[in-house]
């Protein structure tokens, strides 16, 4: 946890804002990550206890927002299946710092022009 002038900022709160990401997306983003392997949707929300279209919907914005990897996987019979596996982690540590040196940058500028 972090404290910041007269408010506490925990890792989920500095995790979702930074990269504006909603509850469900959050606690997908972190199972990826504990579970550093590559997942269809379908196992994704059997094991989180989730609904199919809510991770579906989940890992679809985490993928947009360069999280998570999406790999088509070809089944017989001419169908695939999309599977999912979370970004190396040094690179979303990368990204979160990047995203926090910037507002930190447009701090200084707003405290400089009071």
């Amino acid at each position: 946890m972090m404290t910041f002038a007269c408010k506490r900022i925990n890792k989920e709160d500095l995790i979702r804002c930074s990269f504006s990401l909603n509850k469900t997306e959050y606690n997908v983003l972190m199972f990826l990550l504990e579970n550093e392997e590559e997942l269809s949707v379908a196992e994704i929300a059997k094991r989180m206890n989730l609904e199919r279209t809510t991770v579906q919907k989940a890992v679809k914005s985490l993928v947009e927002k360069d999280l998570v990897r999406r790999k088509q996987l070809n089944m017989e019979k001419g169908s695939y299946v999309f599977i999912y596996k979370i970004k190396q982690k040094k690179e979303i540590k990368q990204k979160l710092k990047t995203i926090i040196s910037e507002w930190s940058e447009k701090v200084e500028k707003f405290i400089s022009n009071i």
